[in-house]
């Protein structure tokens, strides 16, 4: 199937009127953000069951008419690892296509493995080696040659095939809406929301941190997010996470104190030394009760890191039964979580739970028995 290059708005207009009305629609996009704090949208490739495209939104200015395709409630709009997709399209229209499909999820819960890339679905699927030679194509260049377009497309030519065999998949083992959760997840538009006052959380080494240091990185992190946004540069290019950790530590107050501070340029200290100083400045006056809190977890006893082994192990026998990657339905990290008594963690909701997580609680609860032979885990439920 020949594929269209569009950069015309004419040329636009036809794909639409050749897309209106479609069932669903296999999405990719390109795009590139190494020096950006938001993706740069670099091509749009689509396709239904007799069109393949390559929109360039480089040289349209106008993408209502297919965005108007995208956004109808009545067409499946289809995605492999679609979170970084959807991201662009709520950075464009500020909301999320009502009605999604992501393959890599679908793939998931039918045993193909967690998270699994493209190429290897692709590969599972219908038997096909994708052509790698372009993954590391300059997107924002132009003009294309028709092999980049090629590669490009591949990524919705192939899709079509597999969104109807994994939909057909998951309809024969009844296990639609197990996905359910996780598409409303991914259409929401908090998922893509930048929220400077919890980005804390996300530097690395942040939890290590305590009482005023806490408070400094809190202020550090949101100054250093509001400046990448306002900006559109790299979080990392404002400042590296190792720094904000200094300067959270030794909380200087002087642009001579910033001076020793390991890895802090000069021309930083220059441009943002002041705003830096009255930042950690007002954090260290914050009364305590204002400090952030970090959950510190008591480290588990013996007995409990056995129970842990007992759950890990019951898991293990319930994926095997589903065909479904253990890793795909909970960690250890989780695992421990349950133990030490939270609940509000993705394994006891959804899928999950339906498939593994209520016969761990009744382990717990103590209404589920373990034998075992030389051959495997046998269990009984009790009550």
């Amino acid at each position: 199937m020949t594929v269209q290059f569009i950069d015309t708005p004419e040329a636009l207009t036809t794909l639409c009127q050749q897309l209106a009305n479609s069932d669903w629609l296999a999405v990719d996009t390109e795009f590139l953000r190494e020096k950006t704090y938001y993706p740069q949208l670099c091509l749009i490739q689509i396709a239904n069951e007799d069109v393949i495209a390559c929109v360039d939104p480089l040289a349209l200015t106008d993408l209502t008419p297919l965005l108007d395709i995208l956004y109808n409630p009545n067409t499946t709009v289809v995605f492999h690892a679609a979170r970084q997709d959807l991201e662009l399209l709520y950075l464009i229209k500020g909301e999320l296509p009502p009605t999604l499909f992501d393959t890599q999820l679908a793939a998931t819960v039918l045993g193909y493995g967690d998270q699994i890339g493209y190429a290897n679905l692709v590969k599972q699927c219908i038997d096909v080696d994708l052509d790698k030679a372009h993954s590391r194509t300059d997107w924002t260049k132009r003009p294309l040659d028709q092999a980049q377009i090629d590669y490009a497309a591949d990524d919705v030519r192939y899709l079509r095939n597999i969104y109807h065999i994994l939909k057909d998949q998951l309809a024969d083992k009844d296990r639609s809406h197990w996905l359910d959760d996780d598409f409303a997840t991914l259409s929401s538009s908090a998922t893509y929301q930048s929220d400077p006052e919890n980005i804390w959380r996300k530097v690395k080494g942040a939890g290590r941190l305590k009482g005023v240091q806490l408070a400094v990185i809190k202020q550090l992190a949101a100054w250093r997010e509001n400046r990448a946004v306002k900006s559109n540069r790299p979080r990392r290019w404002m400042l590296k996470d190792e720094v904000m950790i200094d300067l959270a530590k030794i909380g200087p107050e002087s642009t001579e104190k910033l001076k020793l501070i390991r890895g802090l340029e000069n021309n930083t200290i220059e441009r943002h030394g002041k705003t830096l100083l009255d930042e950690i400045k007002h954090a260290k006056a914050l009364p305590k009760d204002a400090w952030p809190k970090v959950k510190k977890l008591e480290p588990l006893n013996n007995q409990q890191d056995a129970l842990i082994d007992a759950l890990m192990s019951l898991l293990r026998k319930y994926c095997d039964q589903q065909s479904i990657a253990p890793a795909a339905v909970a960690s250890r990290k989780d695992i421990e979580s349950m133990v030490r008594g939270e609940t509000d963690i993705p394994l006891l909701h959804g899928w999950r739970n339906e498939i593994v997580g209520h016969y761990l609680d009744k382990f717990l609860k103590g209404q589920l028995t373990i034998t075992a032979d030389q051959q495997q885990i046998h269990t009984q439920t009790q009550g």
